[in-house]
């Protein structure tokens, strides 16, 4: 009998419908909206150049699909005062999955990443202050199972992940 994962900050494998077809359409829709979710149906239909009934109808089907899973402003956190981040590569003795999940509860942090290579995990931390910024690093190592962990100090975001956008003309750049 195969053992049973359960990974609870991650999509259950059974809810994924193996090989979900896109079609162009759909991906024009996926992309106008990574681009701006601002506006009316009525305003990006008119942009791509079909039906609002239309557009209605795929977007919901690309949500129960979990294709698009929600809708955000784009936040300039450094402008809110979050001037101290990092990536902070972490080391695990023990339940990966369970320090994860404890990591992906503390406050400040903005992602947590399962990784291969020579750290488990990779935390992505965002805090307002040098003590708060140390206080977060620290709290990692308190965890049961961190065995250690690696500070990248963040000094300048070059592309921000939260500003990519698809691209399903050209899958590899070369």
């Amino acid at each position: 009998m195969k053992p049973t994962y359960v990974y609870p900050h991650r999509i259950d494998p059974s809810e994924v419908r193996d090989n979900m077809k896109i079609d162009d359409l759909d991906k024009k829709i996926v992309q106008a909206i990574c681009q701006s979710s601002q506006g009316s149906y009525r305003q990006i239909a008119k942009r791509l150049g079909i039906h609002p009934t239309t557009l209605i109808q795929r977007v919901k089907h690309l949500e129960e699909e979990g294709v698009i899973k929600g809708y955000r402003a784009q936040v300039d956190y450094m402008k809110l005062g979050y001037e101290f981040m990092a990536i902070v590569h972490i080391y695990v003795e023990g339940d990966l999955m369970e320090v994860e999940k404890k990591i992906m509860g503390l406050s400040n942090v903005v992602a947590v990443l399962d990784v291969t290579g020579e750290c488990d995990s990779i935390a992505w931390v965002a805090c307002r202050s040098r003590e708060e910024f140390s206080s977060v690093v620290k709290g990692m190592l308190t965890i049961p199972g961190v065995k250690k962990t690696n500070t990248y100090v963040i000094l300048n975001m070059i592309k921000d992940p939260f500003n990519f956008l698809p691209n399903f003309e050209n899958p590899v750049d070369r």
